[in-house]
């Protein structure tokens, strides 16, 4: 069975929002075989002028595979379930195309996760001294740091990865090179690769 883990940030967790989104999200386990883990975190967004402001991020992984969904809504249950439904395309979607790879031969059938862990995240409300470009005007700054570690994948493999993370790009060791490089969405909706030269 599926392991969930339910937190919260700025927010309260009825006990029954709890049993129901853990029974919910342990269901998506049918999917495909190997998925172990889930973490589900709530919180609601501090501008009172949002509507919708209940957040629900739920991450799932197991036997190298990732998939992570992040949906708002005006109520935490309905969050959840809108956080579910897309998780439960993206699994229907990595398991055709697993059984694709298994029926043509295809590589990277099965790959190990690549873990995110956050390592530093300053606090955004006190500028540094000196930020500013002279005009009064605040230049940007970084403000979220994330280190992880990049296994080697196929380029098809990266663009998968980051589709269903739902991100714009993603970063890997690239298995044809050995180098570092990064997947990207175009404007126009293909992949773009940037590969490190050496």
């Amino acid at each position: 069975p599926m392991e969930v883990t339910v937190s919260a940030r700025h927010t309260e967790v009825p006990e029954r929002l709890r049993v129901a989104t853990e029974e919910k999200v342990a269901r998506l386990a049918r999917y495909l075989d190997g998925l172990d883990h889930a973490e589900v975190h709530f919180s609601t967004l501090g501008n009172p002028r949002i509507a919708d402001a209940e957040q629900c991020e739920i991450t799932i992984e197991g036997h190298g595979h990732f998939v992570r969904a992040k949906v708002t809504a005006s109520d935490a249950a309905v969050a959840v379930d809108k956080a579910v439904a897309k998780l439960e395309q993206q699994l229907k979607k990595l398991k055709t195309k697993l059984q694709r790879q298994r029926q043509g031969g295809g590589k990277g059938a099965r790959r190990a996760a690549v873990p995110a862990a956050e390592v530093r995240l300053p606090d955004a409300s006190t500028p540094p001294a000196g930020d500013g470009d002279g005009d009064g005007e605040r230049l940007p700054r970084i403000v979220k740091v994330k280190q992880f570690a990049t296994i080697p994948m196929t380029a098809d493999d990266a663009a998968q990865r980051m589709d269903l993370l739902g991100h714009g790009f993603f970063f890997f060791t690239n298995l044809d090179t050995g180098r570092a490089a990064v997947v990207y969405r175009r404007d126009d909706g293909d992949i773009g690769l940037i590969d490190a030269d050496r």
